[in-house]
């Protein structure tokens, strides 16, 4: 493993290439950060050196901070660890040098490696390199200057919009922008950069200092004006993101007070914005997603993925077709099945209409479009079978057909192919019950729509072999899914946890709260919809079917309330039929439906739960805990019986997998934020007035009792429900 470090050699034509090296990116770890201070004070110092060139090793220049470093801020309380970059390094050592400083830029140079290119003096790039300021992504805004210097190199509107978007640009646009000073060659990188700074050197080329540039910025009215509408926008669309605010509040100081004064701006709010919920949220949710490939006894051992070439889907219904088109998009070729001639067109249909859709929003070219389609085959039969690598079956949740189906595949399919089902709630042992080959049976969870939403939960068996766990993870990777390995039970790791989360909604209208109040509440929260509108999408014969496995599966802890079936009895079912709690006509935004009203007051009559036979008094605060603690403890029982490999993996399933918003840091993260001995009480106190439905944990008890994190790990070993 390669130590970070920074090179230095100075040529026979003076002039000191200073070179960060940290694979892959060239992160400005701390080493790096001191390499630089150390290597630009010996270039100041040396009469030999005339000229200097900036760059990175391995044809990329730097992918910016280090995020370790805020990582172990987070976890001590010491910001410390923090490095004075921006004026020690930036300001002071390079744009205020005597010698002239030059970037050269390749691959990448973003967030922090960005910011100090823009402290140079003046940047030569090669082609198609990105350039960007993704740290509003985690929560913080540029610390290294990056606010008031893009402003003044590219103008204040496209710079406002590049932070706020945190979307990278390309070296071309740069160099129109003014970003870039010229594009060259990989091979003439250095040799033209070199020139350039001697250039600079012997005022041939202009000496400047972006720092105080206005040239770009406009009058003040003027920029007060872009900055006030981004102010309106940011308000509108990220009001729970205190680093949008900060970020146009920092740029703004800085065009008032001067380009110096807003680097010391940004240093303080960058610090201040670091040690945020919301920074530790994100990041965690960043780190987070990286964990999740780290599977021991399978990513440890070393074996070395098998190639998957063929997949075959079983069902051409909304998940099949889902599932298909994702195969597709990663470049997969795919056969699908299904039992006669009208659903399988209908299934060709419904791929050609998810392809076509992402083609009418600009995320794929007609061209990618086209050549995904030409790899799919549909079959009414198991002819093709004969050289799958991979069969995922994706039918109705019926386990005699489920076994029917396994059973036919491990006669026609090649010994190598893994068969994996799509199920979201049937246990694994149950589907492949009646096959010999129970080693080469896994789950392939994707939540719908497939071929948009990012996670697969991958499910493993005690007999599940390693080798296929890998294989998993490697075609979840490349059709761009984020892949979280879990244990075997009713519902995995998702479904299971979240069970409780559309019960709570449904208990409390059956104590008298409001759905809509609910749903705004939870919305406010950071849901994208709450939970009365997520039953209308998902249509109620599904939310019907997963409750009836759940009280089943946890008959001790469920809430079993009339409400969906005297829905579906009045002839409601949701978007799918435009009426459920809402109203769904095309062309306009849901709208609440009064007349539900009558169907509530008798499912409360019926529950016969409000004490006293009035409505509880509750506060805004108080109903998203009713809603999301219970789901909390269900988590910790998922936690305690090793459903999931580590706490994060959970975060990140919440985020990925139910639109938990990433901003909390995931379910179990943000449990930790408000406390687990908050979250016990609560459930205790409501366990007393409402019922069994909120009875907490033991792990949860244990936790909030003794003072542990829910997320640390378990001293003792759990009871793995499924090897992990």
């Amino acid at each position: 493993m390669a130590f970070p470090k920074v090179d230095f050699e100075v040529g026979a034509d003076g002039v000191a290439v200073i070179t960060m090296g940290n694979p892959p990116v060239n992160a400005l770890a701390i080493p790096i950060i001191m390499g630089l201070k150390d290597r630009f004070d010996e270039a100041a110092r040396r009469n030999d050196v005339k000229a200097i060139v900036l760059t990175g090793k391995g044809g990329r220049f730097s992918g910016g901070f280090d995020i370790s470093v805020m990582k172990k801020v987070h976890d001590t309380g010491d910001s410390s660890h923090l490095p004075d970059v921006s004026v020690e390094l930036v300001v002071n050592a390079i744009e205020d040098s005597k010698k002239p400083v030059v970037a050269a830029v390749e691959g990448l140079a973003l967030g922090g490696g960005l910011e100090l290119a823009m402290g140079c003096h003046a940047r030569i790039a090669a082609p198609r390199a990105q350039l960007g300021l993704p740290e509003l992504t985690l929560g913080i805004i540029p610390g290294f200057g990056g606010t008031q210097r893009l402003p003044r190199l590219i103008g204040l509107s496209k710079a406002v919009e590049m932070m706020l978007t945190s979307k990278p640009i390309t070296s071309e646009e740069g160099r129109k922008l003014g970003l870039i000073d010229s594009i060259v060659s990989s091979e003439e990188l250095l040799k033209v950069s070199r020139l350039w700074a001697l250039e600079i050197g012997e005022r041939r080329k202009p000496w400047v200092r972006s720092l105080h540039r206005t040239d770009k910025i406009g009058s003040l009215s003027e920029a007060r004006q872009v900055l006030g509408t981004a102010r309106q926008h940011v308000k509108k669309t990220a009001p729970h993101l205190p680093q949008q605010q900060a970020c146009v509040d920092v740029i703004e100081h800085g065009i008032v007070h001067g380009g110096y004064s807003g680097v010391l701006k940004e240093a303080e709010v960058f610090k201040q914005l670091v040690v945020s919920d919301t920074s530790k949220g994100l990041i965690n949710v960043f780190f987070a997603q990286r964990a999740i490939t780290k599977v021991p006894g399978v990513t440890d051992i070393g074996l070395k993925p098998r190639s998957v070439k063929k997949v075959a889907v079983i069902g051409g219904g909304l998940m099949g077709s889902g599932i298909a088109t994702a195969l597709l998009l990663g470049n997969i070729r795919v056969l699908l099945k299904e039992i006669n001639s009208e659903f399988l067109m209908k299934g060709i249909k419904t791929i050609e209409g998810n392809l076509n859709d992402l083609v009418r929003r600009g995320k794929l070219t007609k061209q990618k479009a086209d050549a995904a389609l030409s790899l799919l085959q549909g079959v009414l039969d198991y002819t093709e079978f004969k050289d799958v690598d991979l069969v995922i079956e994706a039918v109705i949740e019926n386990v005699g057909l489920k076994q029917t189906i396994f059973s036919d595949l491990e006669k026609v399919c090649p010994p190598h192919c893994i068969l994996a089902s799509n199920t979201s709630t049937i246990d694994l042992n149950l589907v492949g019950k009646k096959i010999s080959s129970q080693d080469r049976i896994a789950g392939a969870h994707f939540f719908s729509p497939a071929h948009i939403m990012p996670l697969l939960e991958i499910i493993r068996t005690d007999k599940t072999s390693p080798q296929v766990i890998l294989d998993l993870i490697t075609v979840g990777k490349i059709i761009k899914k984020a892949p979280v390995v879990v244990g075997n039970c009713t519902g995995f790791a998702v479904n299971r946890t979240f069970f409780p989360y559309s019960q709570g909604a449904s208990l409390l209208v059956n104590l008298g709260v409001d759905v809509y109040r609910i749903d705004r509440l939870i919305r406010s929260f950071g849901f994208p919809i709450g939970p009365f509108q997520l039953a209308d999408l998902a249509g109620y014969q599904v939310s019907f079917a997963t409750s009836k496995v759940f009280a089943d599966a946890f008959p001790d802890r469920v809430f079993k309330s009339s409400l969906l079936d005297l829905m579906i009895k009045s002839g409601r079912n949701g978007k799918n039929n435009g009426k459920g709690y809402y109203i769904y006509e095309k062309g306009s935004k849901p709208k609440p439906d009064p007349s539900i009203q009558p169907i509530i007051e008798e499912s409360r009559r019926l529950s016969n739960i409000m004490p006293n036979g009035k409505p509880i008094s509750v506060t805004d605060q108080e109903i998203v805990e009713m809603i999301l603690f219970p789901v909390v403890n269900e988590a910790c029982r998922v936690l305690e019986d090793g459903v999931v490999i580590r706490a994060s993996d959970l975060d990140i399933a919440s985020v990925l997998g139910m639109s938990f918003p990433n901003y909390r840091g995931g379910l179990v993260f943000w449990a930790d934020l408000v406390g687990a001995n908050h979250i016990y009480t609560s459930l205790k106190k409501w366990t007393q007035l409402y019922g069994n439905f909120y009875k907490p944990s033991k792990y949860l008890e244990e936790r909030a009792l003794k003072g542990i994190p829910l997320s640390a790990p378990a001293s003792s070993t759990p009871k793995p429900v499924a090897r992990l």
